[in-house]
């Protein structure tokens, strides 16, 4: 018998490819785990907007005004009683979301990346057979379900008696309202949005994950600071998709690179929605790590209360006033015991 040589060996091993960029084929992984709970395969499904459960305006809407009622109310409710700890549950609900996350973006880059290879970005961004198939539909469509499933997010917020920030109840409602606008609206660039959110999620709810479990984590602004480039890049891709698509369908004589498949409501919903968040996100990133024109660095930040998706409206403030100062007098100074005066040390 010829023992195997180390080329046989590394053949025999599963390493990627482009047609199998993880090293082995997760597709039929997630077909059978996908098969076991529904009853039929994933390359089945039919997505019929507004058949489809919660593919109507109505449902959607529903369950997003259901969504700002509850966590209002239950404010309201818990304004005279005592916050809960939710530890634990918070790390699980982290934790499943971070792997939701990852495994959503791995399916998703498993189908684009043989197709960006041997067709070219503008294909599988503005040509149904490159950013529509079966097999990205199912996923954008689970993606979707998903942000209903983050809007969790504000409960625990609002067990804890955490304060609600606009920013963050916002995003939470209009991310799902988004989301329902490019599904209904059959937008092939959807994919570019998704995969940039989905890797800074697996980011954001490990990090969350982590400071559940008592943690400190340095990089804590550079959470913020990765969400804002991944609105910059999105909206690159979502106004040159919506430029070329309306240029060439009503402005043909001026410089465009050909249709685009999508809508015309879900190109202005990507636009309006997007910018939105990019606004409000810088805003938040220069009242929280740019105050007094100082930005906290390395540990620091990590100390820096809550995290960039859920905005503390304490974190907005500049500082905390020591309690023992008079007259609101912020650059006042404790005593320390052998008499000497010491600075109050920046929150």
């Amino acid at each position: 018998m010829s023992s195997k040589t180390s080329t046989d060996i590394l053949q025999s091993l599963p390493l990627p490819s482009i047609g199998r960029p993880f090293g082995i084929h997760l597709w039929p992984i997630f077909d059978k785990a996908f098969s076991a709970v529904m009853g039929y395969s994933p390359q089945d499904f039919d997505f019929q907007p507004r058949v489809t459960p919660m593919s109507t305006l109505k449902e959607s809407g529903f369950a997003i005004l259901a969504y700002y009622v509850i966590i209002l109310g239950g404010r309201e409710l818990m304004r005279n009683r005592p916050a809960f700890k939710l530890n634990t549950l918070f790390m699980i609900h982290n934790f499943y979301l971070t792997s939701i996350s990852a495994i959503l973006l791995a399916l998703f880059l498993e189908q684009l990346i043989p197709t960006l290879y041997n067709h070219g970005l503008f294909f599988t961004i503005c040509d149904k057979a490159g950013g529509w198939t079966p097999q990205l539909v199912i996923l954008y469509y689970l993606n979707y379900l998903t942000k209903y499933l983050e809007l969790i997010d504000t409960v625990f917020l609002v067990l804890k008696k955490k304060p609600l920030t606009f920013l963050h109840c916002y995003h939470h409602g209009a991310t799902a309202l988004l989301c329902y606008t490019q599904l209904i609206g059959l937008t092939s660039v959807s994919w570019t949005v998704i995969c940039l959110n989905l890797f800074v999620h697996v980011v954001m709810y490990w990090y969350y994950f982590q400071s559940a479990r008592g943690i400190r984590i340095w990089w804590k602004e550079w959470i913020t600071r990765l969400q804002i480039t991944q609105f910059v890049i999105a909206l690159g891709f979502v106004y040159f998709a919506s430029y070329t698509y309306f240029t060439s369908t009503y402005f043909p004589w001026m410089p465009n690179a050909g249709n685009c498949a999508g809508e015309e409501f879900a190109a202005f919903s990507g636009i309006a929605v997007i910018s939105s968040y990019l606004v409000l996100f810088i805003s938040f990133y220069f009242a929280t790590y740019k105050k007094d024109g100082k930005r906290p660095t390395g540990r620091k930040a990590a100390r820096s209360l809550k995290d960039a998706e859920i905005p503390d409206v304490a974190a907005l403030t500049h500082g905390k006033i020591n309690p023992n100062l008079k007259n609101g007098n912020a650059k006042s100074s404790g005593s320390s015991p052998n008499g000497r005066t010491t600075r109050s040390r920046k929150a």
